[in-house]
């Protein structure tokens, strides 16, 4: 697990992502010397597959000293979920999985009329932080994704309720992160927050990470709501004269199959992907998650109920 110079680099200069990597090294670093208990959240997606590669990196050639976190909605991709356990399996991780079925079923949530449960992720999240007295919660958000994340800093404290306070923001001068909480507040931090959609391909070609295949071209059947292609399932789709057709399709991102749409592409390697990404104007999630266009503020308004 080598840093890679670009040829053509001055010696001993960073390449962009060499500097991106090394911010990110550096925040895991800290937050391993500054917190008791601190946690990956881990999905299968490739924003959490990148951050499990930083983390690995950083600590190597010792193991992660955490563990992983999943808030299972029980409509995730089979391909995804059969990823995240090959994953934790290979490198002997340890993962806490928090099933929003669980919830459902002991009446602490209700499903929701349209069939999606990724709104329904911020009670069992809370729920095993406060368990598990978790003090600090790796994600995956970066500002590039959505206006709400673009308002983070890299530490992002949330009080004793799991909620998030944008007045109460710290300064991130230097590279210097405050991570001082009181009992019971908790601390968001995000490695890859200063890296886009197509610094995370970059570095996913650079490193020969693997991901899952969904990622790529690949046949499926979907049908068609609100613009969208979205994934036959369980969970209440298709429903009156909605068809399913047979499509060549990828993922930009993953989440829960109801409000998750697939994009027609012929993108079948890495290098294709970022062909296709860079000439995009549309952000993954813009373009591929129902959750965030329920309202202008869908996103901020569930981060501050303690969603990340």
């Amino acid at each position: 697990m080598t840093t890679t110079i670009d040829k053509g680099t001055a010696p001993g200069a960073l390449t962009h992502l060499d500097a991106l990597e090394a911010e990110s090294v550096h925040i895991f670093r800290e937050v391993a010397g500054e917190f008791e208990k601190p946690v990956i959240l881990f999905s299968g997606g490739k924003d959490s597959i990148v951050m499990l590669h930083l983390a690995r990196k950083a600590f190597w050639p010792a193991p992660v000293p955490f563990a992983l976190l999943h808030v299972d909605t029980g409509h995730n991709f089979p391909e995804v979920i059969e990823y995240r356990d090959r994953v934790v399996a290979e490198h002997n991780l340890r993962l806490h999985v928090a099933e929003v079925q669980d919830f459902i079923d002991n009446g602490r949530l209700r499903e929701r009329p349209d069939g999606t449960r990724n709104p329904l992720q911020t009670v069992p999240l809370l729920d095993a932080i406060e368990s598990n007295r978790f003090d600090a919660v790796f994600g995956g958000g970066r500002r590039d994704e959505e206006k709400a994340r673009a308002k983070e800093r890299v530490f992002s404290l949330r009080d004793e309720f799991g909620a998030w306070d944008p007045r109460r923001q710290r300064p991130e001068l230097w590279q210097l992160y405050n991570g001082r909480h009181r009992v019971g507040e908790h601390v968001r931090v995000f490695p890859i927050s200063n890296w886009t959609e197509l610094d995370v391909w970059q570095y996913i070609e650079r490193e020969a990470i693997a991901l899952p295949q969904i990622y790529f071209s690949h046949e499926r059947d979907v049908f068609e709501r609100d613009g969208m292609w979205l994934s036959a399932g369980e969970w209440g789709g298709p429903k009156g004269d909605e068809e399913v057709v047979r499509r060549v399709v990828r993922y930009r991102t993953v989440g829960d199959m109801s409000c998750t749409g697939a994009v027609d592409s012929p993108a079948t390697t890495v290098a294709d992907v970022i062909a296709e990404i860079a000439v995009s104007r549309l952000t993954e999630r813009g373009a591929t998650r129902a959750d965030d266009k329920m309202s202008e503020a869908a996103m901020e308004d569930r981060k501050r109920e303690g969603y990340f």
